[in-house]
């Protein structure tokens, strides 16, 4: 069964496997004991820190290790936060971080600090412009991704990290998708992964802070990995995971693969909106990771497409709001202002066959077809949904004169309804109302705040806004083509 889900977790790494197994037996005692084995499993730790220090490219007394990319993150964040709180309280950070960093933000606003969301254009980059002008005197951290874990976009790290290091600001690095394929350019300040994203085993991640770095870790003191992570090292998994780091380092044929799977990835990205109707891929084309592409379909439920995949044989993620996972849109597509619903994310792991990509390529349009059926949506896109397509839609009688000229028209009540009906049902209707009217679609789905003017800058139609209605939220279009 083809596994494209590398940018969630990679598979064990041969190299990992044998080193877990062999520091089982020879690094199970404490590696701060002065007896044989404990002097025994600290030679395998300082080995191991320096082979992962080598890979990040930082001095092996500059790196912990932690037990996970998360509690790297809220480490590093709160670490750097409190260190430089006489200097100032504002933390910004990208409107497209992994949760993490959202979570340590939110924590450090709860407790009396400011933050600021950088924002990010359609392919999901910030510009460093952007973050030049929010630099201020009040600065006290910056984070931003090395790549998007969505859509795998890559960052401009290293001309942000010489305009923080200009301003003397730190920049930390979230660098878990893109440090499997290679350092992170730039004077950042610190930088935090997770082992498992490269092949490494789950329960392990790292965090570096440079020299010069002010930092100051929180919560109660502990003597082991500098005081900044408590606890006893899970040493069998930091020899595993620092293992194959150095693998995919020393590898001449990481490079090769790497461009290997760019091309696979390449003919994903040009053959599925030739394969399905009404498909956006989005994320940068070019300055992206070279084993992820991500997709939206139009009039698709996002969660029965993954089903569906996963029948037909293929471990797929999604970023879609209609997951069983959440409600609300992905954070990242919405930032992005791209198409949330029915979104698939394919990041394909080393060693993934050309045949297995030809075949996903061949089962996905018959299961987006399948999909789109079953909410009465036709087979053959390209054009508005007929009316007749599922049956008629609801619609409601027009505004009253009292609300906006926009609302007056034709109006659809999808409210009790989820993704991706709000947006079928407008389709259904776009093409009742003469060229420069408009249709009203009242919505109680957050989903639809994103979806629909997507759906008009896919289908050239003027999206004019929102307000408020009721226990929803009224959308209004303009047909314009």
């Amino acid at each position: 069964m083809p596994y494209f889900d590398a940018a969630s977790t990679a598979p064990l790494h041969p190299v990992a496997r044998e080193a877990l197994l062999a520091s089982l037996d020879e690094g199970w005692a404490d590696p701060a004991r002065l007896y044989r084995e404990g002097r025994r499993a600290r030679l395998l730790l300082d080995a191991a820190r320096e082979a992962a220090a080598e890979a990040v490219g930082c001095r092996p007394d500059e790196l912990v290790f932690t037990p996970s990319g998360t509690q790297a993150v809220h480490t590093g964040v709160s670490g750097a936060l409190a260190a430089r709180r006489r200097a100032g309280r504002r933390l910004l950070h990208s409107a497209v971080e992994h949760s993490s960093v959202l979570h340590a933000a939110e924590v450090h606003e709860a407790a009396g600090g400011s933050r600021a969301e950088l924002p990010v254009d359609r392919t999901g980059r910030v510009a460093a412009g952007e973050v030049a002008a929010a630099l201020g005197t009040d600065t006290a951290l910056v984070c931003l991704q090395s790549a998007n874990h969505e859509v795998g976009t890559e960052q401009p790290v290293d001309e942000v990290a010489e305009l923080c290091r200009e301003a003397g600001v730190p920049l930390l690095v979230d660098a878990a998708q893109s440090l499997p394929w290679g350092p992170v350019p730039g004077p950042w300040s610190l930088l935090a992964a997770s082992a498992h994203k490269w092949g490494g085993p789950p329960g392990v991640g790292l965090l570096a802070v440079r020299k010069g770095t002010r930092f100051a870790p929180q919560g109660p003191a502990d003597e082991r990995e500098s005081g900044r992570s408590p606890g006893f090292e899970n040493l069998p998994a930091i020899v595993a995971a620092a293992a194959s780091l150095r693998a995919l380092r020393a590898d001449p044929g990481t490079a090769g693969e790497a461009a290997r799977l760019r091309l696979l990835v390449d003919r994903i990205r040009a053959r599925v909106p030739e394969l399905v109707p009404d498909v956006e891929v989005v994320g940068d084309p070019v300055r992206r990771l070279p084993h992820l592409v991500t997709f939206s379909c139009l009039y698709v439920d996002g969660e029965t497409l993954l089903h569906e995949l996963d029948r037909a044989g293929f471990s797929v993620s999604s970023g879609s709001s209609c997951t069983s996972s959440t409600l609300t849109p992905s954070h990242v597509l919405r930032a992005m202002g791209v198409l949330s619903e029915g979104n698939v994310r394919i990041s394909l792991p080393y060693g993934t066959a050309e045949a297995e990509v030809e075949r996903f390529l061949e089962v996905l349009p018959q299961v987006v077809r399948s999909v789109r059926e079953r909410l009465g949506v036709p087979a053959a896109g390209g054009g508005e949904v007929p009316a007749a397509a599922g049956g008629a839609p609801q619609t409601a009688p027009a505004a009253p004169a009292a609300e906006p000229a926009e609302a007056a028209g034709l109006v659809v009540d999808a409210l009790g309804k989820r993704c991706p009906i709000p947006v079928i049902e407008l389709a259904k209707v776009i093409g009742e109302v003469p060229v420069g009217q408009t249709v009203t679609v009242l919505s109680d789905d957050e989903a639809a705040r994103q979806d629909i003017p997507a759906w008009c800058t896919m289908r050239d139609q003027e999206y004019v806004g929102e307000r408020a209605a009721g226990r929803g939220a009224a959308y209004v279009v303009r047909r314009r083509a």
